[in-house]
């Protein structure tokens, strides 16, 4: 049998959908810098070079990585009720795309960078738009409406979704106490410089992230019903 030629070795043969779940995992493990080729290919087994049978960089890995993760943000929202109330429905996007990204904080500078590749995205975007579209807003208002709900749901989920400081995260503190430091911090500024903080320091203290930001989704749904000449209806 003749030797084998110099350069001839065989490429290890993974697949698209084994590069982009293991990307997904090291993006989940430690965030956007974790995610290298060589990193990715150390957990796939094979060098570097086997990636690029998929993938030509980063971005586009980073791209299809966010509409994998997307993908089950459409499932968990496929049954929307057609004749429910359609800010009802907002909500339920709303919700599962903010509980998302706050889970992986690394998809907010990502979510809708490139619809071309992230064909999920684009659909969420439309499902999302397609609701708006139903309280008879004009184009610009619709436009505006749907980006005011997506800018406040992956802003927000994403700053709650930064890592703890080192002292919680380290056990050394739990999360409560760490929120009851600050806030007997702030109950020590002077009450005159600082009227709003002792206005609010109590209901910061031992507040949860989920209601806070449920509260705050409620105060924008109201804004457009009230927009879109609705009668306004309790937070559910």
């Amino acid at each position: 049998m003749a030797p084998e030629r110099r350069g001839s070795r065989r490429r290890v043969s993974h697949s698209l959908e084994a590069v982009v779940d293991a990307a997904v995992e090291l993006l989940d493990e430690a965030g956007e810098p974790a995610l290298t080729f060589r990193a990715l290919a150390a957990r796939l087994g094979g060098g570097v070079g086997s990636i690029y049978w998929y993938v030509s960089n980063k971005d586009e890995l980073l791209n299809l990585a966010t509409d994998r993760v997307i993908a089950a943000v459409l499932e968990d929202t496929v049954e929307l009720a057609p004749d429910a109330d359609p800010l009802d429905n907002v909500r339920t996007l709303a919700l599962s795309l903010f509980t998302t990204v706050a889970e992986r904080p690394w998809l907010a500078a990502y979510f809708m960078r490139n619809t071309t590749i992230q064909a999920n995205g684009l659909v969420f975007y439309e499902r999302l738009g397609e609701q708006m579209m139903r309280l008879k807003l004009s184009p610009r208002k619709t436009f505006h409406a749907v980006s005011a709900v997506l800018g406040y749901v992956i802003g927000v989920a994403a700053d709650l979704g930064q890592e703890p400081p080192k002292e919680v995260v380290d056990g050394e503190v739990a999360a409560a106490d760490y929120l009851h430091g600050i806030a007997d911090e702030w109950r020590a500024l002077d009450r005159d410089e600082y009227p709003f903080m002792h206005f609010i320091v109590d209901e910061f203290d031992g507040h949860e992230d989920i209601d806070q930001f449920r509260a705050g989704l409620e105060l924008l749904l109201d804004g457009i019903r009230l927009d879109a000449g609705l009668p306004a209806t309790g937070a559910p």
